[in-house]
């Protein structure tokens, strides 16, 4: 049976730049970075130091996951900023917050207070959102206001 998520995927629209990103900006740590077969895919993935059970692959869309068609259209829709790739957690919002703004990471939301803890958002290099949320203790206070 499934037992749990390990890998994730993230298009990006150039790998070198989104592992730069990755490392530097947010600070996960590089898992692997290898070449499959000669000519092949760059199989690049990424993860937390304190999660090494779950990695985030970093892929540029294209072969041999899709054809170029739908590799131009996801590309698109990557660069157009409307991709949502998850929820990244922390125990310090406000000073994350800070320190990635610092680092050159770009927030589309500052933290706000959320039903589920507060949240803020901010994007990759390629365009790609991501919820940055710290949860809130005791579970969801449904009295929140849930619009954004």
């Amino acid at each position: 049976m499934i037992k749990g998520l390990a890998i994730s995927t993230v298009w990006v629209l150039d790998q070198d730049r989104a592992k730069e990103f990755y490392t530097e900006r947010l600070g996960l740590e590089v898992r692997t970075d290898m070449t499959m077969g000669d000519g092949g895919m760059r199989w690049l993935t990424v993860g937390a130091k304190d999660q090494p059970d779950v990695e985030l692959t970093l892929m540029v869309p294209g072969p041999p996951a899709m054809d170029p068609e739908s590799a131009e259209a996801i590309k698109k829709l990557i660069a157009k900023g409307v991709m949502g790739a998850g929820v990244l957690t922390t125990d310090d919002i406000q000073g994350d917050y800070e320190k990635l703004k610092a680092r050159g990471v770009e927030f589309l939301q500052p933290p706000q207070d959320r039903p589920y803890g507060t949240e803020a958002i901010l994007r990759d290099d390629s365009g790609n959102w991501f919820s940055f949320t710290q949860r809130r203790e005791g579970g969801l206070d449904l009295d929140k206001d849930w619009s954004c």
